[in-house]
């Protein structure tokens, strides 16, 4: 890099954040037996101090992004979000949550920016909050924590949901989470349960089911963003595409899979 040319932009993406009372809501909430494990997992990582601190004091945060040359954080509220909440709960959250980061945002707009979070137990609420989400707080997209309490998002109850991500042209990330009570038992040995595999199926086998249900051929324009690699889910395309029209696509009309772009392993 010469003198006179500029520094790259440092946009860092997926920077946790959360508060104390959201902490004491997750360490609080009843859940039922399946969602303990997310539960119990985020209640050790908040018993680290350095953890915690990362996540709710912003000043520390603008410290380490001035050390480290990152200039801008893309904030996310911590997984599981609002999502073991019941619905009434959650959607009071994630509406207060959303507002509390819109302020913090206005506060450092050259410094952060943010994706908001919505509660997917009530799909209808949830579409609402997504248009103020994209409209009112000028925030830069959504944030769903893969599966919200053993449900996903190909089912039929979350099309309201779909259609207001699209309408309101929001990206979708869709983080990873502990898997689901229907997987979670196959995960619970041997470290597997969390970061180091749990997370990546989990959110990787949430994102086919959409694809496979044929969301993106109901919802075009629908954007949905997976992260650590796509959650290995490119390494499998090629796979996905044959074996699809080896089998369930026989005698129906076939997906339009190709239009999702997904890179073929080495490219």
């Amino acid at each position: 890099m010469t003198q006179n040319q500029a520094r790259p932009r440092v946009i860092a993406v997926e920077e946790a954040y959360g508060s104390e009372s959201w902490i004491r809501e997750v360490n609080e909430v009843l859940v039922p037996a399946g969602e303990r494990p997310d539960q119990s997992y985020m209640s050790l990582l908040m018993s680290v101090p350095a953890i915690r601190e990362g996540l709710v004091d912003l000043g520390e945060r603008l410290r380490i992004m001035d050390e480290t040359g990152v200039d801008v954080h893309l904030l996310s509220l911590s997984a599981p979000g609002v999502q073991m909440h019941d619905a009434a709960r959650a959607t009071e959250l994630a509406a207060a949550y959303n507002d509390e980061l819109a302020a913090m945002i206005a506060r450092h707009p050259d410094r952060l920016t943010g994706l908001g979070t919505v509660a997917p137990q009530s799909p209808d609420q949830a579409a609402a909050e997504v248009e103020r989400i994209m409209g009112p707080l000028g925030l830069n997209g959504v944030i769903i924590n893969s599966h919200t309490q053993g449900h996903y998002l190909d089912e039929p109850a979350f099309e309201p949901l779909l259609a207001a991500l699209e309408a309101s042209d929001a990206t979708l990330y869709l983080h990873p989470r502990i898997p689901s009570a229907q997987l979670v038992e196959v995960f619970a040995h041997y470290g597997m349960l969390a970061a180091m595999y749990g997370f990546a199926v989990e959110a990787g086998v949430h994102a086919l089911r959409l694809i496979l249900s044929g969301a993106f051929d109901r919802f075009p324009r629908l954007r949905v963003v997976l992260g650590h690699a796509g959650e290995a889910l490119p390494y499998w395309t090629y796979r996905f595409d044959n074996m699809y029209t080896k089998t369930w696509g026989i005698g129906g009309p076939l997906l339009g899979m190709r239009r999702l772009e997904l890179p073929r392993p080495g490219r």
